[in-house]
């Protein structure tokens, strides 16, 4: 399709071609009703209370997608320049669709996602304000754009704190209505915000023949060596803390195990990679760290129902 016939399809169409570029529903969906899912499931396992009616998962699964969303239209707020100079071929720089329609449905998106969250509990709009609140520091690089991208490792740390913010909504939609936090909820959120790093350096070590000018990478900033080994300790800590919730649901070894069994192939690809980076092996680690997190997650949600204590 050319440029011409492309911009003047109807504005679904041009949409429909956006999220496939930018936000694929194929692959987000799955994975953040899974993600969200267990969420609201661990947090009912931590408090040893029954799973809650499907109306808890369904608003949990409309807030996380909200959630996304606006962050993909507030990076696009953030990358407009760099694409425009260096990455032309994306849908907005090459005139798609507009900035402003974006930003204008990540706007229109806020009245649902606040009406369920209220529907479940006050305390939970609450917590999703705040979640708002950081997102919005977040999208003006917390008024200080050069001192953060000054420093890759504290640039990574203020955007990531979003991924235990948003698992406290997520979690929020199971206990929020008793009003109080289960115990042990810390390692889960410990778990998310080591998982987001995963994914953000699984999205952002890259082979050398693959950067690119203006677009920065981590194996860019630190080389590949230093940005993989961070890469193992984000592993390593979010298996750390998805072996102590295994703890506080009485099945520590059962967890362990499942965990396992993605983290040693998870080691073996970053080693692999670090010895031969090539596109291949990229999107390897790439792919890889999207499944660790999501083993993650079913492992700390769903691990409890099976066999006996230990």
């Amino acid at each position: 399709m050319s440029a011409k016939t492309e911009a003047d399809a109807p504005v679904l169409a041009r949409l429909w071609t956006y999220q496939a570029e930018r936000f694929p529903l194929i692959q987000t969906v799955p994975l953040l009703a899974a993600f969200s899912a267990a969420s609201v499931t661990a947090s009912a396992r931590l408090a040893d209370r029954s799973l809650p009616h499907l109306s808890a998962y369904l608003i949990a699964f409309l807030i996380v997608m909200v959630f996304f969303f606006q962050m993909r239209a507030l990076d696009e707020v953030k990358d407009a320049e760099t694409d425009r100079r260096y990455r032309p071929e994306r849908p907005i720089p090459r005139g798609l669709v507009s900035l402003g329609l974006i930003l204008w449905i990540a706007g229109v998106a806020v009245l649902p996602a606040a009406l369920g969250a209220y529907w479940v509990s006050p305390l939970l709009l609450l917590l999703v304000i705040l979640a708002w609140g950081w997102l919005a520091l977040m999208s003006f690089e917390f008024f200080a754009p050069k001192f953060l991208h000054a420093s890759p490792a504290l640039y990574l740390v203020s955007h990531m704190a979003i991924m235990p913010l948003i698992d406290l909504v997520l979690t929020g939609a199971e206990w929020a209505p008793y009003g109080t936090m289960p115990p042990g909820l810390w390692t889960f959120l410990l778990m998310s915000f080591a998982n987001g790093c995963v994914v953000e350096f699984g999205r952002k070590i890259w082979a050398p023949e693959q950067e690119r000018e203006g677009v920065e990478t981590y194996s860019s900033s630190w080389g590949i060596k230093s940005s993989l080994l961070a890469l193992g300790v984000a592993v390593l800590t979010s298996f750390a803390a998805l072996v102590i919730c295994g703890i506080y649901l009485a099945r520590p070894v059962e967890t362990a195990l499942c965990g396992l069994a993605v983290l040693l192939p998870t080691i073996y690809v970053i080693i692999a990679f670090s010895r031969h980076p090539d596109q291949k092996r990229q999107k390897r680690l790439e792919t890889l760290s999207g499944v660790w997190v999501l083993a993650c997650y079913l492992a700390a949600a769903f691990t409890p129902t099976l066999g006996v204590s230990v």
